[in-house]
């Protein structure tokens, strides 16, 4: 396993700068970390990778965090702060190089099309969103042309949702494929299976692995998951990360400090967890298992 490298000393610093910001208005505002990570299209252990010093500040987090503080991002980030001067700065270049990126080629349509009448916040969250579309930025979703992908009505687009991305610092296998990356399901399918969820959006699509969860969850089974569900919500089998590793576990509380995680496989031993060394990313809603006819 590839050690987590550390920070440098700055880096950590701005990261537990932007914290103690959030700890000192989170009352006043009535903020929490989820709210934070739903502005931000993250989960919130992505957040709270970034909170303890883990993950570096980016342009996209420091923009939605300086929002919803209602502080500048240079309260607790110059260097970002700078940064984002740089990319709304109102000198436009004379054209696009070819080979820029997707940032650069919407932030220079920022500029030739809104000039001055962006404020700081706007061009703050534009600035964010370029980075975004640039792939500068963690994303939950993966990046595709969709508009291919019709739905009707009555009808739900499931996305691929990227584990690599969106897991902080959770190892996925190697040999991690995806086998579906893009689902149109009818909602009346998931009513009639008793299946509930948070939103329509919060579903997405991940391919099982392993043999841990055999006999339910056996290897290359494509998956259903609620990524609108961040943390236990009764016994169930969830996407999680343990001790800076992903899993597909089924969640049993075994007391107030202690999750037992439940392999369905009877050959692969049941582990007990701390609850607060547990991450849950998503709840696993519907195995779609593929078999040879």
């Amino acid at each position: 396993m590839t050690k987590k490298r550390i920070l440098p000393p700055e880096l950590i610093a701005e990261c537990a700068a932007a914290h103690d910001l959030f700890l000192s208005k989170k009352n006043e505002l009535k903020l929490s970390q989820k709210k934070i990570a739903d502005e931000a299209g993250m989960t919130p252990a992505a957040v709270n990778l970034y909170f303890k010093g883990i993950n570096p500040l980016n342009t996209k987090f420091a923009a939605v965090l300086a929002r919803m503080l209602d502080e500048p991002v240079s309260a607790f980030s110059p260097r970002l702060a700078d940064e984002i001067a740089a990319l709304t700065s109102a000198t436009a270049k004379p054209a696009v190089a070819v080979g820029s990126s997707a940032a650069d080629k919407v932030m220079e349509m920022i500029r030739k099309h809104a000039g001055k009448n962006l404020d700081a916040d706007a061009q703050e969250k534009i600035a964010a969103a370029a980075l975004s579309a640039a792939g500068e930025a963690h994303g939950k979703v993966i990046q595709a042309d969709f508009s291919g992908i019709k739905a009707r009505p009555e009808e739900i687009v499931i996305r691929q949702y990227d584990v690599r991305a969106s897991m902080g610092h959770g190892q996925v296998p190697a040999e991690y494929n995806e086998v579906i990356r893009n689902l149109i399901i009818r909602e009346d399918v998931l009513r009639e299976k008793g299946i509930t969820y948070t939103s329509p959006h919060s579903l997405a699509m991940i391919t099982g692995w392993g043999q841990s969860m055999e006999g339910t969850i056996n290897d290359k089974d494509p998956l259903i998951v609620d990524k609108g569900v961040n943390e236990y919500a009764g016994d169930g089998i969830y996407v999680l990360t343990w001790h800076e590793h992903l899993f597909i576990k089924r969640i049993q509380l075994l007391d107030s400090e202690r999750f037992l995680l439940v392999s369905d496989n009877p050959h692969v031993r049941d582990q007990e967890a701390r609850i607060e060394d547990v991450t849950v990313h998503a709840k696993v809603l519907l195995i779609w298992n593929a078999r040879k006819a």
